[in-house]
């Protein structure tokens, strides 16, 4: 068949072109030699392999060799900041500054006391959310019936605090049980608020009545898991409130600048504890 006979053909002269001729040596006083010697046919030329590749390859380090990684190092206090674990060993005794005890709502019966420590003044209640300040989406009439649109504090442009997005605690007023400004604490300072295993850092941003204590905004419930609904929201107990003498953020409003003051204070805080 014309096929296979040109299949076989090739064959042939393939294995031919692949394959040296025999060299015939010319006898003495015979033809010329170069002429009765065939030249070899040429090897077929195979193409050059890049070598980039495999310099790349023995670069890399054998991965499944590679030993596993060491463990990190245990956090330490220093790069960590202190937990609530801390700060609330910190606070276990009450030396009271108060001369009388707080309502955690108006009509409870007064329990809290104001209590001093080494640079600082603490108490124990629950949480109300204060919305005042602002109107926002959150905290408006609509949202929190007891709604005033106004803060004891102001921010940097003259406005009141916006207590969604700003984490702020309540003082009572000043009264007869305790002024908090006798005990070093004004608008600004800064504040530590410890709830279960969460301690956010807040500011001093609005004034209450005289006899109820307990009230951080809207945004302070929600960084520590609260319910921040100013309606139903909040904590009937549980909330510490750690108060720092002689502190005070500027601008009121710039809460990283809280946290770094509030770090840097509960640590001094619990080294003198």
């Amino acid at each position: 068949m014309r096929t296979l006979a040109l299949v076989t053909a090739s064959g042939a002269a393939l294995l031919t072109a692949g394959t040296p001729a025999p060299v015939t040596l010319a006898a003495a006083g015979g033809p010329d030699a170069a002429l009765a010697a065939p030249a070899p046919a040429p090897r077929p030329v195979l193409p050059a392999v890049p070598l980039a590749p495999v310099a790349r390859a023995h670069q890399e380090p054998a991965r499944a060799h590679r030993s596993r990684p060491a463990p990190a190092p245990a956090p330490d206090r220093e790069s960590t900041g202190v937990g609530a674990a801390d700060l609330l060993a910190g606070v276990s005794a009450c030396e009271q500054v108060s001369n009388g005890k707080y309502r955690k709502d108006a009509a409870a019966s007064a329990d809290v006391r104001v209590c001093g420590a080494e640079g600082a003044v603490f108490w124990k209640a629950d949480l109300d959310v204060d919305c005042d300040g602002r109107t926002t989406a959150a905290c408006n009439a609509a949202t929190d019936p007891f709604f005033h649109g106004d803060t004891a504090f102001h921010a940097s442009d003259g406005r009141p605090l916006d207590a969604e997005s700003l984490p702020y605690v309540v003082v009572p007023a000043p009264s007869g049980v305790w002024d908090y400004a006798e005990s070093g604490i004004r608008g600004g300072g800064v504040v530590a608020v410890v709830h279960g295993e969460k301690v956010e850092y807040a500011v001093v941003g609005d004034v209450g009545p005289e006899r109820v204590i307990g009230e951080a905004s809207y945004a302070t419930a929600r960084s520590l898991g609260i319910d921040p609904d100013p309606g139903s929201g909040g904590a009937p107990s549980g909330v510490t409130y750690i108060l720092f003498k002689d502190s005070r953020v500027s601008p009121i409003e710039d809460h990283e600048a809280a946290e770094r003051m509030g770090r840097a204070l509960a640590e001094e805080f619990v080294r003198g504890h």
